[in-house]
């Protein structure tokens, strides 16, 4: 059997991996900085922070060890999404979300010593107009500073201001974890 590693500090990733009742230990040691051109298209963003993080991991991986790292964002037709640097940014953010739809891209690499596999999830998402007194009190009362978007899907706002989603509900949680059992089969 292989060690797997999260290489992530997640609690939410941490929670979908423990649910596919796989052994794993955590270890987000990294080396990587999460930058990227700004002429990036924005669905490759996800991948290359997937990557990156995957590449940058602080140690070389033993022969029965696997890697997995993940990257999730929030794009809209026009910008990327990703986690807010304060509460103005936050309201921002649910603002620009409030009444439309926009997509949740992850991407997860994968990697031993012999192989790596990065592939993306992607799921649309509609949110209902938002009044600002609603995006008030969710960041009052759930403080979403360390999500892509400014949001959780399985949290308040999920339940009260989430109309449709298309695909998987995981993915917008930041783990497509039908995909990742999926690929993880081949590497264990």
């Amino acid at each position: 059997m292989k060690k797997i590693i999260l290489g992530s500090n997640s609690p939410r990733r941490r929670e979908l991996l423990a649910g596919l009742d796989v052994e794993f230990t955590v270890d987000a040691g990294n080396t990587f900085s999460e930058t990227y051109s700004t002429d990036t298209p924005f669905e490759e963003v996800p991948v290359l922070m997937a990557e990156g993080k995957s590449a940058g991991f602080h140690r070389p991986l033993e022969d029965d060890e696997v890697l997995i790292t993940a990257d999730t964002m929030v794009v809209l037709p026009d910008k990327i999404l990703g986690k807010p640097h304060g509460r103005d940014e936050a309201v921002k953010m649910l603002g620009e979300l409030s009444g439309r739809s926009h997509k949740v891209i992850t991407a997860v690499t994968i990697r031993d010593r012999r192989h790596s596999e990065t592939f993306t999830d992607v799921t649309t998402v509609r949110f209902k107009e938002l009044s600002d007194d609603e995006i008030n009190y969710y960041l009052d009362h759930y403080r979403p500073y360390d999500k892509a978007g400014s949001y959780g899907v399985q949290e308040w706002i999920g339940y009260t201001a989430i109309t449709s989603v298309e695909g998987s509900f995981y993915n917008v949680m930041g783990f497509p974890v039908h995909k990742v059992y999926e690929k993880l089969k081949k590497f264990i």
